[in-house]
């Protein structure tokens, strides 16, 4: 990951950082997701209120707001959620379309989260593949 994210002395775009950034990491599509779930992984839901509220929850998922995402994720942090128990925690982070997932499973691999990863087409993605979805 290192040198992914902008240190300062060069000016990118975010179409490039965006990919950039999605270089260092395998994301996975819909089912995938859902296999990783049913194996242990932590799916952690960064969309804001309205959007779960219109659109409704993945079943099991975390649901950790954007701007909270690396103090409750962070296995050595003080503000940690109960299910950050682990840097080799495989985490799927789902935003609403796949874009700010991307961004902060960069944010979570610089903590050494290194098997984070996000959800393609995010929470539309998964509706749309057919998958559990709760009011």
């Amino acid at each position: 990951m290192s040198g992914a994210l902008n240190s300062g002395t060069e000016r990118v775009g975010i179409d490039e950082l965006l990919e950039r950034v999605r270089a260092g990491f395998d994301r996975i599509g819909p089912h995938e997701a859902a296999a990783a779930a049913a194996d242990g992984a932590l799916v952690v839901d960064i969309r804001y209120a309205a959007l779960r509220d219109r659109d409704g929850l993945i079943p099991g998922a975390l649901v950790v707001e954007r701007n909270e995402l690396e103090w409750r994720l962070d296995p050595q942090g003080s503000h940690r959620a109960p299910e950050a128990v682990s840097h080799d925690l495989q985490v799927v982070v789902v935003c609403n379309e796949g874009y700010a997932s991307s961004l902060a499973v960069a944010s979570l691999q610089q903590l050494g989260l290194h098997r984070a990863t996000d959800l393609i087409g995010g929470f539309q993605a998964w509706r749309a593949a057919g998958l559990p979805v709760r009011a």
